[in-house]
């Protein structure tokens, strides 16, 4: 599969590194930094797969004829509002508040692009928190320091351990990367 092509992927992510090298293909990290910002008007599945392509386009030049480039993004939508990485402290408590008890979507958008083509899609996973105390959130983010992450959490860390009731579809989704889709959407590539 894909020897034709030297894989790329485009994220600082440690948790996409990981995901991607699970799947035993060879790929070397390349980043280019751009703004995360998308237009009003997109819905929550629209809004990674935006940012996903957004996070492809500075590799548009540069790009060997044998180069595939994976980029992706995750985004956390509650109650119709986006909840994307957090500034603060401050800000993390307010977002961990606002996904007490409730259920939320994860929502990834990835991006392959080459020379020839692009493929993007996005995957769903909606995931169910138990009602959190203030000492449950302030412990996670003294310990933890959320702050690379959408939603101020990471599923595989102590607060997915004692946070998630359950999950309907991907956990490796709400990790960062959908990547049994991701497989398939190689294969057909």
């Amino acid at each position: 599969m894909l020897k034709d092509y030297k894989i790329i992927l485009a994220s600082k992510s440690p948790r996409r590194r990981q995901l991607l090298e699970g799947l035993n293909i060879p790929f070397e990290v390349v980043i280019h930094e751009v703004d995360e910002i998308f237009p009003d008007g997109l819905t929550m599945e629209e809004i990674p797969v935006y940012l996903a392509k957004l996070k492809a386009e500075p590799f548009a030049e540069e790009l060997a004829h044998d180069a595939l480039v994976i980029t992706a993004d995750t985004i956390v939508w509650i109650e119709d509002k986006v909840l994307g990485k957090p500034n603060d402290y401050e800000h993390a408590v307010e977002m961990l508040r606002q996904l007490s008890g409730k259920k939320h979507v994860v929502v990834t958008g990835v991006c392959l692009t080459s020379r020839e083509k692009q493929v993007s899609f996005s995957a769903t996973t909606d995931v169910y928190f138990k009602a959190l105390s203030e000492s449950e959130i302030n412990y996670y983010l003294d310990n933890y320091h959320p702050y690379d992450k959408a939603g101020s959490y990471g599923v595989q860390e102590w607060i997915g351990y004692i946070a998630i009731t359950h999950i309907e579809g991907s956990y490796f989704n709400v990790m960062g990367l959908p990547v049994q889709r991701l497989y398939e959407e190689l294969h057909l590539f």
